[in-house]
């Protein structure tokens, strides 16, 4: 008798079941990746403060970031921004070393659950080239910052970690705590925000 497959869907929130080997648009909601990205923490929970800082708040620091640094920006980008670590919601925030130890199939599952989210809300599977690395910059500020306000580093060390080639950005930027329900909503009204800009729907 041949071994029974191993079960690789989950049961969101919404109801939908999400498979996560192959996951279609079809069964992406912008409810269940708000809820999840509010509840999880970055850094391992390894940070100061009475609340984890949580991916959905480090998404919403790295749109905003992207938006300062690029003035008028499509929303479409500031989307892609706001959703750029979306497939978390499902399989977690690991820490750069933990990625780099699971090997190229945690990156072949984030790349799927990527592309499924990008196609349900209306952008590009694979985000241009060009606009990436303005979203990576983003994402190395960002990390810089929480690096250093929250997660205990000293600054000469995020320097040598987190290299930025412009760091006058950080002196008007600052992280924010709140608890989940909170991080959710401002995910979700902003989202809303940029989905009306861009003339998507949800």
């Amino acid at each position: 008798m041949a071994p029974r497959p191993r079960r690789a869907w989950q049961r969101m929130l919404s109801g939908r079941r999400l498979d996560l080997l192959d996951p279609t648009p079809v069964d992406i909601e912008i409810t269940d990746i708000a809820h999840g990205l509010a509840f999880v923490a970055r850094w391992n929970g390894q940070t100061q403060g009475d609340w984890p800082y949580s991916v959905a708040e480090h998404s919403l620091l790295v749109e905003d970031i992207l938006g300062r640094l690029n003035p008028g920006i499509e929303a479409r980008w500031q989307l892609a921004a706001l959703l750029h670590d979306a497939p978390e919601y499902v399989i977690g925030d690991m820490i750069s070393p933990v990625k780099a130890a699971l090997g190229a199939e945690y990156g072949r599952m984030d790349e799927r659950l990527t592309a499924a989210i990008h196609r349900r809300f209306g952008l590009p599977a694979a985000i241009p080239a060009a606009i990436k690395v303005k979203i990576k910059t983003a994402d190395r500020i960002s990390a810089r910052l929480e690096a250093v306000q929250i997660a205990g580093f000293a600054v000469p060390e995020a320097k040598r970690l987190f290299p930025l080639q412009n760091e006058a950005i950080l002196s008007v930027l600052h992280i924010q705590l709140r608890p989940p329900a909170e991080a959710r909503e401002a995910f979700l009204k902003r989202f809303g925000e940029l989905m009306g800009e861009d003339g998507g729907a949800a």
